[in-house]
């Protein structure tokens, strides 16, 4: 259930208030928005942005895989430089991904764009590899329902 189901009668503001209090506490917050049918939900930080680093997408994982991901990648950006795109990462106790620079972030980073502005939001998409090696791009990939999508443009291609 989301937040605005939960509390019946709050509007919008309501819900940007809680998510700019969890990221003055935190420095982040993690969004997720539900897939449909064929579409894949995703999830995606907000608050990076006031760190000068570029906020987190991740598509075609469960929530709490995604909440975990995120959560992580951005405690280590927080304190690092962006990572380079087009680069395979393998994380610790995690699976190998690669940093797509995503073209237009306030297509999908709703809650993000309501706090910091359209033109002051920059996106990674943190696209991962399946558990045979094969990213989204590759035939055969396997990924959860509604797949992967890429929402950016993957350097070198």
């Amino acid at each position: 259930m989301c937040w605005l189901c939960d509390h019946q009668g709050a509007t919008f503001d309501d819900y940007r208030y809680q998510v700019e209090r969890i990221v003055a506490r935190d420095c982040f917050a993690v969004q997720a928005v539900s897939g449909e049918r064929r579409r894949a939900g995703f999830s995606y930080t907000v608050g990076l942005t006031e760190h000068d680093r570029p906020e987190l997408l991740v598509t075609g994982l469960s929530r709490r895989r995604a909440h975990d991901l995120l959560c992580a990648l951005a405690h280590h950006l927080l304190h690092a430089p962006a990572p380079p795109t087009g680069v395979p990462w393998p994380l610790r106790d995690g699976p190998v991904v690669e940093f797509v620079r995503m073209d237009v972030p306030d297509a999908h980073l709703g809650v993000a764009v309501a706090l910091y502005g359209p033109t002051a939001v920059e996106a990674l998409q943190v696209v991962w590899r399946d558990d045979h090696g094969r990213w989204p791009w590759d035939l055969g990939h396997r990924a959860g329902r509604g797949g992967q999508p890429v929402l950016g443009i993957r350097d070198g291609t």
